[in-house]
Parts: C-alpha cells; sequence; structure tokens
C-alpha cells in the first residue's frame, strides 16, 4: 500500500469515527455511559484518534524530504499559517471554549449555548475551521505538509457540513437568517 494512501485511510477512519460519535443518536446510546463527561470523553478520543493520524502520517511520510520551494514562496506559505493562528484565536475569543471542550456540561451546564455571531462569526459561520485551513496550508512544505492539509481540509470541509446540519435543527429560524446574510466559510471581500 503507498504511504499515501495509508494516510489517506487514516483520516478517513478518523473523520468517519469522530462524525459518527457527533451523532445525536450516537450520544443519546453513549451518553449513560458517560453522563455529563461525554463531550470531555468525545474530545479526548478524538484527541488520541487524531494523535494515530498523526503517526501514521509521521511513519509514512515523514521521512520525505521537504519540498525545495523558493524564498518568498516558504515565506508565504509561514505568513498563511500564522494568520491561520491568528483567525483561530480571534474566534476562540468568541466561541465558549469550555462548551466546546466539554467541561461546562461536566459542571451541570446545557449542550446548547447562544449563537455566536460575533467577531469573526459576523464574516463567516466557520472562522475554527477556516484558521484550521489555513494553519494546514501553511504547513505545506513538505509531502507529510501537503497531504495532511489536503485530507485535513477535506475532513474540515465535510465536518463543517454536518455541523451546519446540526446546527440548523438546534437554532432554526435563526440560524437559516445568519446563513442568508454571513458566508459559510469564506469571508466576502468588497
Amino acid at each position: 500500500m503507498s504511504a499515501v494512501l495509508a494516510y489517506a485511510l487514516a483520516w478517513g477512519a478518523f473523520g468517519l469515527i469522530h462524525s459518527l460519535l457527533a451523532r445525536a443518536a450516537v450520544k443519546d446510546r453513549l451518553r449513560p455511559l458517560f453522563g455529563r463527561g461525554y463531550r470531555l470523553a468525545y474530545n479526548l478520543f478524538a484527541g488520541l484518534c487524531f494523535a494515530a493520524v498523526a503517526w501514521v502520517g509521521a511513519v509514512t511520510l515523514g521521512n520525505w524530504p521537504a519540498f525545495e520551494l523558493p524564498f518568498p514562496v516558504a515565506v508565504g506559505l509561514g505568513g498563511i499559517h500564522l494568520a491561520g493562528w491568528a483567525v483561530m484565536i480571534w474566534a476562540a475569543r468568541h466561541t465558549d471554549l469550555s462548551r466546546l471542550g466539554g467541561l461546562a456540561q461536566w459542571r451541570g451546564q446545557d449542550d446548547d449555548g447562544p449563537l455566536t455571531q460575533a467577531g469573526p462569526y459576523r464574516l463567516c459561520r466557520h472562522p475554527l475551521y477556516l484558521g484550521g485551513h489555513l494553519i494546514l496550508w501553511g504547513l505545506a512544505l513538505s509531502p507529510l505538509g501537503l497531504a495532511t492539509a489536503a485530507f485535513g481540509s477535506t475532513y474540515l470541509v465535510i465536518g463543517a457540513a454536518f455541523e451546519e446540519r446540526d446546527l440548523r435543527k438546534r437554532y432554526g429560524a435563526p440560524y437559516a437568517e445568519y446563513c442568508r446574510r454571513v458566508p459559510f466559510l469564506f469571508p466576502r471581500i468588497n
């Protein structure tokens, strides 16, 4: 099996497991086992699965040499990477990270918080994912980095589409109106 195919399969397995565990029917079956700690357990398990994907990438593609890029291209990719972190941090400041991480639920708070439309969320509906894309593509300096960017971006787009469906169910008409006003992933540039 080729190295790239093995890495693609690892990403595919991660995406499938992560998305299945986020489905309401699966949550309903597993929540009795974990109680208020379900979201926290979900995130810890996702972290372990992601570590396994990273290990597969390191083993299969980690020894391949970096691309010989012109200096301005390498600097540009570094800028894209840093911009991704800036977007991610900005979005995190407008996100209830305690709820996202599962600590709020562990303390007995509800799963659903208010619909966030402030800060970067007024420019695109998924700024955390946008930051993730930029971070990944800014690291495309080697075959491993390029494969990670391609597979990670594919996962982020598919995951965001599933999340959209859940958000439409959760927030109803206010989310539908938000979708009419605000682009999915990339802000409009006027």
